[in-house]
């Protein structure tokens, strides 16, 4: 049996809600790593008495000041949560709009004969 046009429209846009789901999910959980990552540094950070450390910039190390690298980690720490901030909304009204139209295409579907109860 073929389903409508329309149907099949709603279920194209609730596979990607899912997708979009899918993809917020990964990027929030790498940024929670990171900003763990950045927690760590930031706690060895305070366990150094030097002035001067040694900070990696992609393949090498550089010279570094203690509280410049301390600032620029909190200020990237301070950037990171923002963006697990907005990527938790962006789940969170992604979630209702899925459940919303989930529901919509149960009903949709009971009409055609073709959902399950």
């Amino acid at each position: 049996m073929e389903l409508p046009k329309h149907i099949q429209d709603k279920l194209a846009q609730f596979q990607g809600f899912q997708n979009q789901l899918q993809m917020i999910a990964i990027q929030k959980q790498q940024m929670i790593l990171q900003s763990a990552d950045i927690e760590n540094a930031l706690s060895e950070l305070e366990k150094i008495t030097d002035e001067r450390i040694y900070e990696a910039v992609g393949p090498i190390l550089i010279e570094s000041e203690k509280e410049k690298s301390k600032k620029r980690l909190k200020e990237n720490k301070e950037t990171m949560d923002t963006r697990i901030k907005i990527l938790e909304k962006q789940e969170e009204k992604l979630s209702t709009k899925l459940k919303e139209l989930g529901a919509e295409l149960q009903t949709l579907l009971k009409g055609t004969g073709i959902g399950a109860g």
